[in-house]
């Protein structure tokens, strides 16, 4: 066989693009770009001056041919990003004299250059019994190509037609940098010579190859077709940055120099380049600045491409095709424009009628919306009003002027709402048996908005009069009234904002975790309820609660018990429809004549004490009242067996008993036997700092930012894991 001929294209390392792409533009006028008919547009240059083209992008023009290197340059295009260029034709053919194959192959090596093998070509093989190959060591790619003729004839191929009969034609893969082309050896060609003296192997651009049976016959029809050399189309990119991306940080050397030109990112096989073109409606150089770049495209000029069937209006970037005078619809598609009735000036005149009417409508209509508001407006100041006095506003006003309760303030029904940001849900911090509670802030400062029941009109007075006292109550274990909202259908007041947990979630720690709250914490917390209690039913008008319960006693900084849920109830108030209070806590007596007395509370207080004392809710899961079972072991002398095992010690059996005691008679039926709230306080803070409890107090402890320290020698709560979590966002 033949010795193995290669085109190689090669160089030694790559050289960066920034100083050419400098001088682009001003290099221009100096520069050929032209060689035998050819245009060799930048970044392409002809010559060896730098400033004429980017680096590997220098084109030789000998006589009168453009040349890369060794290889003939046919054409290049910026759009596509590639150059055609005309390569050798391998051949295989049968030598009768010396009666061997003959065979020369061909080959390139475009690394390290910004060109690659592009995908728009076709390994293209002739002959009636071929086999050639395409192979690139460098990625261990092979393939081959095989074509035949059924019995050596040739009349079994056909022209134009390239399916292995004769012919033989496949892809390669876009992006191939190293290639060769070679012929099997096992091929030989002299039984059938006298018909097809040789085959051919060649990478060509298959949009300009056609089949000929000639192909085959002739010795040099095929090489004659294409003067010994076929055309090759090669992509090429701005080689050097990786992307697009890259190539921006770097405007100096950024080749798409163009204001109107975008860059494309090029990636195939081991390269990735970028590559630039101009924007949509431009067409030119984008790697040419100013004039000589990329430049409006008139589409007017061209209806060809850009077809319009009216009035066509250039504009930078695009055009506008309109239907001319007297006729409407789509300019752009044949026959979308249909003949208009009516004339431009009458168009014009309806327009502006048009136009007219609808100011005047948009004006009507504002102002009845505006009419619509006030009268809405006004509606909602009377209904403001008729709640206010409705729920004693002038009264309240004109007993505050007497009082002269300086530190109490009436809000307005626009404030609440904004504070509660109109009663949103996601505001609600509690619900008791007499209204709803929000969390909210006026004027900086947070506070409880909480919305009552609805007032009976007879009690209006008695409601007033509450307030009044409730607004100067001024006790450290009771929450303060700052002020209230008469414009609701219900009354809004506004209390001091307690951040912390509720004496029933506390009693629930405790039960559900190994919290211990010490004796003389629980009986602490007692006595300072229990005061508050006792001074609102010390007032010169009393205040009852009526709902006295754990969850009503707030623990604020240091455990210290707040009195909450009350002031919503009249004083001596009628008998109610349905029963105040909660399950549990309800005083018998009341269930009897619905009348609330100081009395009740002193019931549910003891309740509460029994819940101290044993750990357990008033009901059970098998629904048994707590009383029911305190008073059975304190018949039966078994309190002790119901008492929380955290409290009971001998040092402390003493103090319990005493306690217990007290709970007996603040729940014995009748209430009229029952002590005084007043009593019940003196006896609690007796026990509370009895000797025995004063041995086991406990050291301070802070649970999620809240101290809660020991106020006392008495209080105190510990973990047996020296780690609590108590949530602090819960207030009333």
């Amino acid at each position: 066989m033949a010795s193995y001929g290669e085109l190689t294209i090669s160089c030694l390392t790559a050289i960066a693009v920034a100083g050419a792409a400098l001088l682009a533009g001003g290099a221009e006028a100096q520069c050929l770009h032209t060689c035998g008919g050819i245009d060799i547009p930048y970044p392409f240059g002809i010559g060896s001056d730098g400033d004429c083209a980017l680096p590997f992008y220098n084109i030789d023009c000998n006589n009168k041919k453009p040349f890369y290197r060794d290889v003939e340059v046919l054409s290049i295009s910026l759009q596509l990003g590639q150059i055609r260029v005309s390569t050798p034709i391998s051949s295989s053919c049968y030598n009768p004299f010396s009666k061997r194959m003959y065979s020369s192959g061909w080959g390139f090596n475009l690394s390290y250059t910004p060109f690659m093998l592009s995908d728009s070509n076709k390994f293209t093989v002739v002959g009636c019994q071929s086999l050639a190959y395409i192979s690139d060591p460098t990625s261990n790619y092979t393939s081959g190509c095989a074509s035949s003729c059924p019995g050596g004839k040739v009349v079994s191929a056909t022209n134009r037609t390239c399916s292995r009969i004769g012919c033989c034609q496949i892809t390669i893969p876009r992006g191939m940098e190293f290639c060769k082309v070679s012929f099997g050896e096992s091929m030989n060609t002299s039984g059938i010579y006298e018909h097809t003296p040789c085959s051919y192997a060649a990478i060509m651009d298959y949009s300009n190859f056609t089949f000929s049976t000639s192909n085959l016959t002739s010795l040099l029809e095929f090489n004659n077709t294409y003067s010994g050399r076929a055309p090759v189309k090669f992509d090429w990119a701005i080689w050097g940055p990786r992307d697009c991306v890259e190539a921006q940080k770097n405007l100096t050397s950024y080749a798409c120099k163009s204001d109107h030109s975008v860059c494309l990112n090029y990636s195939s096989g081991a390269k990735s380049a970028y590559m630039c073109n101009c924007s949509k409606g431009y067409h030119g150089n984008p790697y040419l600045q100013g004039s000589n770049g990329c430049e409006d495209i008139n589409e007017c000029e061209h209806p060809e491409s850009y077809p319009c069937y009216g009035e066509c209006h250039n504009k930078d970037g695009g055009f506008d095709c309109f239907c001319r005078d007297g006729t409407r619809g789509n300019a752009t598609i044949p026959g979308g424009c249909q003949k208009n009735f009516l004339t431009r000036k009458a168009r014009v005149a309806i327009g502006v009628v048009a136009c007219i009417l609808s100011i005047l409508f948009g004006f009507l209509g504002w102002e009845v919306i505006r009419h619509k508001r006030s009268i809405k407006r006004q509606a909602l100041l009377r209904q403001n009003d008729e709640f206010f006095q409705q729920h004693g506003g002038q009264l309240l006003l004109e007993m505050m002027k007497v009082e002269g309760n300086a530190g109490f303030t009436l809000y307005g029904r626009q404030e609440i709402e904004t504070a509660t940001n109109n009663f949103n849900k996601a505001n609600i911090i509690g619900e008791g048996g007499q209204g709803t509670v929000y969390r909210a802030v006026l004027g900086g400062i947070a506070v409880a908005i909480k919305m009552c029941k609805e007032i009976d009109e007879n009690r209006k007075m008695e409601f007033v009069q509450e307030l009044v006292i409730l607004c100067r109550v001024n006790h450290p274990n009771i929450v303060k009234l700052l002020g209230c909202c008469l414009q609701f259908e219900a009354p809004m007041l506004v209390y001091e904002f307690v951040q912390n947990k509720t004496l029933k979630e506390l009693l629930d720690l405790q039960r559900s975790t190994r919290f211990h709250v010490t004796l003389g914490t629980r009986l602490r917390i007692a006595a300072e309820s229990a005061g508050a209690f006792a001074h609102l039913h010390s007032l010169s008008h009393p205040i009852l609660h009526g709902d006295v319960k754990p969850a009503n006693i707030l623990l604020a900084e240091g455990l210290v018990a707040k009195v909450s849920d009350f002031g919503c109830s009249t004083i001596d108030e009628s008998t109610p429809a349905v029963p105040k209070g909660t399950p549990g806590y309800i005083d018998p007596d009341y269930l009897l004549e619905y009348q609330l007395t100081a009395k009740n509370d002193v019931y549910s207080f003891g309740v509460i004490l029994l819940e101290l004392l044993t750990g357990k809710k008033p009901f059970s899961k098998e629904r048994k009242s707590l009383t029911l079972m305190f008073q059975e072991a304190m018949v039966n002398g078994t309190l002790q067996d119901l008492l929380d095992s955290d409290i009971v010690d001998e040092a402390s059996m003493r103090v319990i008993h005493r306690v217990a005691v007290l709970a007996s008679q603040c729940l014995v039926v009748p209430g009229t036997t029952r002590p005084s709230m007043a009593l019940v306080v003196e006896e609690l803070w007796r026990l509370a700092l009895a000797d025995e409890l004063q041995r086991y107090p406990q050291p301070p402890l802070v649970l999620e930012e809240l101290s809660f320290l020991d106020t006392g020698s008495t209080s105190g709560i510990y973990s047996l894991d020296n780690k609590a979590v108590l949530s602090t966002t819960f207030a009333r």
